[in-house]
């Protein structure tokens, strides 16, 4: 659909079948040109030619001057092929393969012509050349070779089978197809992982709170079941439900908090932010010249200037500790790599150990519980990632996708780098507006094991620990890798935000340690075996 391009892989390194004129202006790495050396010339019934510096055109298809007029025409299609023939030549980055064969059309063919048809040193080619035998192809071509041209390989034909005689009785075959198809060997995403999920049925013992997601492949639909933890602060007040405690200041509503929801409301709100400067004079004129370029691409009905002012709190709100309490205007564009394009080759899945099929998702459960201490947020998600049907997900071919956001923060040897994804989830009651107090951090840490976001965290992670150990000198994991922040960009209210132990609402803020990280980016590159051994001394 419309709203998903943004979200799509590219298509790049896939084969492309085109036409010669669709191919103008276009460049390929290799391309294949497997009919040039040969053209069918269709019957002319209309002739289209110059005749001192006119264009002409005859319907007649008869009379006196036919055979002439007729003649123009082809020797003018003759000079189209070979221009689309040079098109075709100049589209390869680094190298063209072409086929010749000697068959009836081949003698009309740009190619043969221009091979076969004139002396090295002659500009001119003839509109028709006749092929002759292959002996005379073969010394030709290997003359233009010596001379710096292409290279010419020989294909032998099959061997001929002679045809039965008549009468004769002949058995007729089907080729067997006996190799075994992998099916477990897929090009897969975070979401495409955890989608296993959508069809099992979710049983829980707590009361229900809605939460509308802002994925579009989001494995859960966009109404969900989030279990509501026991004795937290109400969302309105801030008050425990269980205590009598003093009365204390509303918590701020969101400022968001009139503006729709869904996955088309946050694939726009990702691309605004995405490129909008905050170094920009004025912030709030800057957010409303980003959002009307893509609410030309992304069809929501909200008014400009109302998501605009909406937007630039949250660019004032603390971002916790793991970020130095800085906010999201005082991170530059230089210092944030956007919607970082990702495609992991999962080695391990394509070898067995023993009677498994390589790594599965549940191997992951094994790492959480091996580096993760105890009292970690994120912890009992090893526990969800250890039930089938999940935890049967085998980590085979190709893992895709993007990462909204890594921003580089401090300097020198304090220089870190943190993984960032936005959500525009609404969480909270149906029927009143979104408070800070709805994405306090302990809720939040509800939202990220309900939604499977533990999974795509760490994932991202690996994907910055692999970008930076190519790309950064010196690089250490202890270091530079800062942790991970959600941005529930709907309880970001500025610089009021009510904290947490100094974690602003809004701010999902985890860092796990390195050698988890480490562990996982290991566990997708190794065969089975290997990988198997390392959990095996971690825990």
């Amino acid at each position: 659909s419309a709203e998903r391009p943004r979200r799509l892989d590219s298509d790049a390194a896939a084969v492309q079948i085109v036409t010669v004129h669709g191919s103008k202006g276009l460049q390929y790495p290799v391309t294949y040109l497997p009919f040039a050396f040969q053209k069918f010339p269709f019957p002319s019934q209309v002739a289209r030619y110059h005749d001192d510096g006119e264009r002409m055109l005859d319907v007649s298809g008869q009379g006196e001057q036919w055979s002439r007029r007729e003649a123009l025409h082809k020797a003018e299609e003759a000079g189209e092929e070979l221009r689309d023939l040079y098109v075709a030549l100049t589209r390869a980055q680094s190298q063209v393969v072409t086929w010749w064969a000697p068959t009836a059309n081949t003698r009309h063919g740009g190619l043969h012509r221009l091979l076969f048809g004139r002396q090295p040193g002659t500009a001119e080619v003839p509109d028709v050349q006749e092929p002759r035998e292959d002996e005379y192809a073969e010394r030709v071509l290997g003359l233009l070779e010596q001379l710096g041209g292409p290279t010419a390989e020989v294909v032998e034909p099959a061997e001929e089978r002679p045809a039965p005689s008549r009468g004769e009785q002949t058995e007729l075959g089907v080729r067997a197809f006996g190799r075994e198809v992998d099916t477990a060997w897929r090009r897969t995403s975070y979401s495409g992982l955890v989608r296993v999920e959508e069809q099992a049925p979710s049983v829980g013992s707590e009361p229900a709170v809605t939460v509308l997601t802002d994925e579009p492949d989001d494995s859960l639909a966009d109404l969900a079941d989030l279990a509501a933890p026991a004795a937290l602060p109400d969302p309105a007040t801030g008050t425990d439900p269980t205590t009598e405690a003093e009365p204390v200041h509303p918590s701020p509503v969101s400022p968001m908090a009139a503006l729709p929801a869904g996955a088309a409301f946050g694939s726009l709100v990702h691309a605004v932010l995405e490129h909008a400067d905050p170094e920009s004079p004025d912030l709030e004129a800057e957010l409303r010249a980003r959002v009307g370029e893509e609410l030309r691409w992304w069809p929501v009905e909200v008014d400009p200037d109302e998501l605009a002012a909406a937007l630039v709190p949250l660019h004032h709100t603390p971002l916790g500790p793991l970020a130095g309490d800085r906010t999201l205007a005082q991170v530059p564009l230089r210092d944030r790599l956007r919607e970082l394009d990702f495609e992991l080759p999962m080695a391990g899945g394509d070898h067995a150990a023993g009677d498994r099929p390589g790594h599965l998702v549940g191997d992951v459960a094994d790492l959480l519980r091996a580096h993760l201490p105890e009292g970690d947020p994120l912890l009992p998600y090893a526990d969800r990632l250890a039930r089938p049907p999940l935890a049967d997900q085998p980590l085979t071919g190709y893992l895709g996708g993007s990462v909204d956001a890594v921003l580089r923060v401090g300097s020198g040897s304090d220089q870190r780098f943190l993984v960032v994804d936005y959500k525009t989830n609404l969480l909270g009651e149906q029927g009143r507006p979104p408070t800070a107090a709805d994405y306090a951090p302990p809720l939040l840490a509800e939202a990220m094991l309900h939604s499977h976001y533990p999974l795509q965290a760490l994932l991202y992670s690996v994907v910055a620990h692999r970008y930076l150990r190519w790309r950064l000198p010196g690089y250490d994991p202890e270091t530079h890798l800062g942790g991970v922040l959600y941005f529930y960009l709907r309880g970001m209210c500025g610089p009021d935000t009510p904290t947490t132990d100094g974690v602003p609402a809004g701010v999902f803020s985890w860092r796990p340690p390195a050698a988890l990280v480490t562990a996982l980016s290991d566990l997708l590159d190794a065969p089975a075996a290997d990988a198997a051994v390392t959990a095996g001394e971690a825990r």
